[in-house]
């Protein structure tokens, strides 16, 4: 199993939700909040594959999920690369992330 476009699309806008809520997110959120196309069943699904791979973590069973730490590296690359985060920035949320694990 590997991340193509579809599983990044929805780990982007987990991240995305969860650096805005602090909440745990759900597939039904992404669903509604997002314009991803798909149904709640298959963003669960694509969640399940995406916690396996390492790039999410639920806090319990009937929780939502949160990125790992796995996933904020991966957001982060990916903000450098598109030249939307500025490397200043970086080393703050290094600085940050590292008081978290």
């Amino acid at each position: 199993m590997s991340m193509d476009a579809r599983k990044f699309r929805i780990l982007q806008a987990i991240i995305d939700d969860y650096i805005l809520t602090a909440i745990p997110v759900g597939s039904r959120t992404i669903s509604k909040k997002y314009e991803t196309g798909l149904s709640s069943a298959t963003i669960r699904n694509e969640m399940s594959d995406l916690e396996e791979l390492g790039y999410l973590d639920q806090p319990h069973v009937s929780a939502g999920r949160v990125p790992s730490t796995k996933a904020y590296r991966l957001y982060v690359d990916q903000l450098l690369q598109a030249g939307r985060i500025h490397a200043d920035d970086v080393e703050s949320l290094r600085a940050h992330f590292s008081e978290r694990t």
